[in-house]
């Protein structure tokens, strides 16, 4: 598809039929980054109130936090807002109903999710947090002089994209000039394809997880495979850190920037980096406190907890919620002018790659998903000793239903071979590893080329 007709009718006819505000809402951030940082936290707090006027009206768990605080939207300062308790994951798992906006204009759309911490959650968001993430990623995009309808390759692995691979998910594909590559598989063959498919299809940008680019491209620089990609102007990470060695190694193979993301799928699009490695919060759509464990801010280029509030989540509002990934805020400014605010580092997230019996190497994701889905789980981990050797410790929570234990055996077996033996145990607490970092999957096993 010639990218001018899929930029200028495609995708926006496709927001408009969804009813989603993605292009309104993307041109209201083009003008609003460059607003400076007062003039931006006074938009945050604008829009503060009315998320909070939303909560009281239609979510009767957030009504009662607002209202037993003292709260008064109508007079509503940053300090008065930190009055508020901190929400978290637990309570949204828990009480997600009480805290939905069942009526929302547009309806709402139920979501699943894991997290750094290995607690899955339920929950729901609406149209404008789905503008919101859409109207900031193309947004970034554009400071890498990436457009909408430009050739993308998504190296990606989550079940909502990859099981709507019908007749209608590849026309749309192909209308918006997206090609998508499965991130759960791969095996040196698929990877060898999936560097074709990349070559033919002359992409300007590639987005995928950090750990699965990495991987790429060290299967292409082990293998000598060389690459010639005129067009990619930059690869964009997400789901983890980028790590300084991954970095590199991606850009020595495909001879471009790397710019990662921040985000998740409960809080939302958080940050993207611009092109002086400065990661910017999409500050329009999220204020970021950095806390101690006490719930005190800490200093820029201090380390804490990142609990956000997402100022487009009246759907299922998050306010104030405890994410689990520890970041650092910067003093810095945005170096190309912009207002945004500006995150130093993001750590505490990641995922290991698992090994199939057949030695495929499988995104963590695969395996996180089965747990992710599964009602009454409070926080899992999951451990390879070996091939077909897999431990996983569930800390249950109420909802807990104890057939899940086969169904969870069932679906690993599915996913990793009949062979795999699962050994599941249910315990009341999780220790962290010796680093003091919760980590959902641990491979004691590397990826063999």
């Amino acid at each position: 598809m010639i990218p001018f007709i899929s930029r200028q009718i495609i995708y926006p006819l496709q927001e408009k039929l969804l009813n989603r505000p993605t292009f309104p809402y993307l041109q209201c951030l083009e003008q609003s980054q460059w607003y400076s940082r007062t003039e931006i936290e006074a938009l945050q707090l604008n829009k503060l109130r009315e998320l909070l006027v939303t909560a009281l009206a239609h979510c009767p768990w957030h009504a009662n936090r607002i209202n037993e605080a003292g709260i008064n939207p109508a007079t509503l300062t940053f300090a008065d807002f930190k009055k508020l308790p901190r929400m978290t994951r637990a309570d949204a798992q828990l009480h997600g109903q009480e805290m939905t906006w069942q009526g929302v204009p547009g309806g709402t759309f139920r979501y699943t999710t894991g997290g750094s911490s290995g607690q899955p959650l339920i929950f729901n968001f609406g149209r404008t947090r789905q503008a919101s993430d859409a109207a900031g990623r193309i947004r970034a995009r554009r400071w890498w002089g990436v457009n909408v309808g430009e050739p993308e390759v998504y190296l990606w692995g989550a079940p909502v994209e990859l099981n709507k691979t019908d007749r209608i998910k590849s026309l749309r594909d192909g209308l918006l000039n997206q090609l998508l590559l499965n991130a759960f598989e791969m095996s040196p063959e698929k990877m060898a394809h999936y560097l074709e498919a990349i070559h033919k299809f002359k992409p300007k940008c590639i987005y995928g997880y950090a750990s699965s680019v990495a991987l790429l491209a060290s299967y292409a620089k082990q293998n000598g495979k060389q690459l010639t990609l005129p067009d990619l102007k930059v690869i964009c990470t997400t789901g983890e850190p980028v790590y300084p060695e991954q970095r590199s190694l991606i850009s020595d193979v495909f001879q471009v920037p790397v710019a990662n993301e921040y985000g998740s799928r409960d809080a939302g699009f958080i940050g993207h980096e611009n092109s002086h490695q400065q990661m910017l919060l999409l500050s329009e759509s999220n204020i970021l406190e950095v806390l101690d464990a006490e719930g005190n801010p800490v200093q820029p280029g201090e380390m804490g907890e990142a609990v956000v509030t997402g100022l487009c989540s009246e759907a299922q509002p998050f306010i104030r919620y405890r994410t689990g990934d520890m970041v650092k805020l910067s003093a810095d400014v945005d170096k190309d002018g912009r207002g945004l605010h500006v995150i130093e580092a993001v750590v505490g997230r990641g995922t290991d790659f698992l090994i199939h019996q057949n030695g495929s190497i499988v995104h963590a994701l695969a395996a996180i998903y089965i747990l992710r889905e599964t009602s009454g789980v409070e926080q899992f981990k999951i451990i390879q000793h070996a091939i077909n050797q897999f431990e996983i410790l569930i800390v249950a929570n109420s909802l807990w239903n104890a057939a899940s234990l086969s169904v969870i055996e069932e679906k690993f077996k599915s996913r990793f071979g009949e062979a795999c033996n699962i050994h599941i145990q249910l315990v009341e607490k999780i220790p962290p590893e010796a680093s003091g970092k919760t980590r959902q999957v641990v491979s004691k096993l590397k990826p063999q080329f």
